[in-house]
């Protein structure tokens, strides 16, 4: 049934705006607060365990954390799986399948790797990849909302928006359920890309990014938060323990 409603919040009027947790604490302050779902950040959780984002946690440990979140929360949950944890579309379906068997109803897979440094995998390639997961989840009967990652506007491509848009063409005729393009922020940009496609857009907040009545005007269906507020609470906390340590005093903290 959350699969069901997870999957109609992305063909409502307003944009569905996912709360990116990281921990069972923030899932519950989520719910608290009223959004309708919630998903992991891949970067916010692999800074409360210390590691740099990029795949540098492994599956074992992100589904720990996934079991508990899932396990507190009523919520829709989906997962940012990054690069989908293996070049082997069956071993990446199989950890999809142990999601869906916790509880989670989507997963965000990105078409780039980070070694060194972030690189894009060839369009053509990712979407040979996508679809062999896609009928591997069929065959294990796995409903979850795939929603396709590119990261063209991150790494900033030439030609950005034909770009992203062939990438977009090849990733809906593989089976993507929903397209994210992270770091997009120009409303022309954002219109063109939701005319191209027949699947919800996904933007990401950034500093530039237009409020949500003018992405609910261009089209887009889903909007995320990435790193932003556990970044943000990192750095309040910053500034208390500081605070406490200068002065002396647990003053701050009341």
């Amino acid at each position: 049934m959350k699969t069901e409603q997870f999957n109609v919040l992305h063909y409502q009027t307003a944009p569905l705006v996912i709360c990116n947790v990281w921990d069972v604490a923030s899932a519950i302050m989520a719910e608290k607060s009223g959004f309708e779902a919630i998903g992991t950040s891949s970067a916010a959780i692999a800074g409360m365990l210390g590691y740099a984002d990029g795949e540098e946690i492994s599956f074992d440990e992100l589904l720990f954390i996934v079991k508990r979140i899932a396990s507190c929360s009523n919520l829709p949950l989906t997962v940012d799986i990054e690069a989908g944890y293996s070049d082997n579309p069956i071993k990446t379906a199989g950890y999809i399948k142990q999601l869906a068997n916790v509880g989670v109803v989507g997963i965000n897979i990105e078409d780039s790797k980070v070694d060194g440094m972030r690189q894009l995998v060839d369009e053509n390639q990712f979407a040979d990849y996508l679809s062999a997961i896609k009928t591997q989840l069929n065959k294990d009967n796995v409903d979850m909302f795939i929603n396709v990652r590119t990261d063209t506007f991150i790494l900033a491509v030439d030609d950005v928006v034909e770009a992203t848009n062939l990438r977009i063409k090849v990733y809906e005729a593989a089976g993507a359920d929903g397209i994210f393009v992270p770091c997009i922020t120009q409303p022309e940009h954002i219109s063109a890309l939701v005319r191209a496609t027949s699947l919800p857009i996904n933007v990401m907040c950034m500093p530039q990014l237009p409020d949500f009545e003018l992405l609910t005007s261009l089209g887009v269906k889903r909007i995320s938060m990435g790193s932003f507020a556990f970044d943000k609470l990192q750095d309040e906390l910053e500034g208390v323990l500081s605070n406490i340590k200068h002065t002396g005093s647990f003053a701050t903290l009341f």
